[in-house]
């Protein structure tokens, strides 16, 4: 399998982005690899890149984007932050992939047993990390149940779960109201927004794919 060039990603649409990751978890699940050189992707990605989607991730050394979707060397852009919330920083970064490099989609991929959802949870206080975990607080208040606090804690893995579903929806809304640039690309229909949940026990990741999304190949 060859790196993508500039005409491949160009000749792509948000729908058949998405297929090439669902088709790359599919071979993850089913432990197969594409047929690639990642040498030789090497030396054909030497000159300049065209990934072809963004995925904002947590830091989990679980949740490696190319791993779980079977990518190689030039295919996708991968930001990683625990949590995998939207700051300034990474907006800009899904600005340059999209309307500078090109990229057709962009992914918020959450995942099951978050440490940084269940620190959010539990009101963890520790240096920076205050900071980071008090932009994933406001997903626990899209989790009305259950509503006593002594079961809205991380040893609720329900709740938990709930909440780092909730995180992956507030992302997603907060890229679009956030990034006018990002906004009119999604507008345009040039590049799609899907969050998914990735299963730490399963290796499957589940797409929460918008009504309206692009359905043309």
């Amino acid at each position: 399998m060859r790196a993508h060039t500039k005409e491949t990603q160009q000749s792509l649409t948000p729908a058949k982005a998405l297929r090439f990751l669902q088709e790359g978890n599919d071979r993850f699940l089913a432990n197969l690899r594409a047929n690639r050189n990642l040498l030789q992707q090497v030396n054909e990605t030497r000159d300049g890149q065209f990934p072809f989607a963004a995925i904002l991730s947590c830091i989990d050394s679980r949740t490696s984007a190319e791993l779980i979707f079977d990518q190689g060397l030039g295919d996708v852009f991968s930001i990683r932050i625990a949590g995998n919330f939207a700051n300034d920083d990474i907006l800009g970064s899904l600005e340059f992939a999209c309307r500078v490099a090109g990229s057709k989609l962009v992914v918020v991929l959450g995942h099951t047993g978050c440490g940084a959802i269940r620190g959010a949870c539990d009101g963890v206080e520790l240096g920076h990390l205050t900071g980071l975990l008090s932009k994933i607080r406001p997903a626990l208040a899209m989790v009305p149940e259950p509503a006593a606090a002594a079961e809205r804690t991380a040893q609720n893995t329900a709740f938990v779960e709930a909440v780092a579903t909730a995180n992956v929806e507030q992302t997603v809304r907060q890229i679009r109201e956030r990034s006018a640039v990002l906004r009119e690309l999604l507008e345009q229909g040039a590049i799609g927004l899907v969050g998914a949940m990735y299963d730490v026990a399963s290796g499957a990741v589940a797409f929460q794919v918008p009504p309206g999304f692009a359905a043309a190949e």
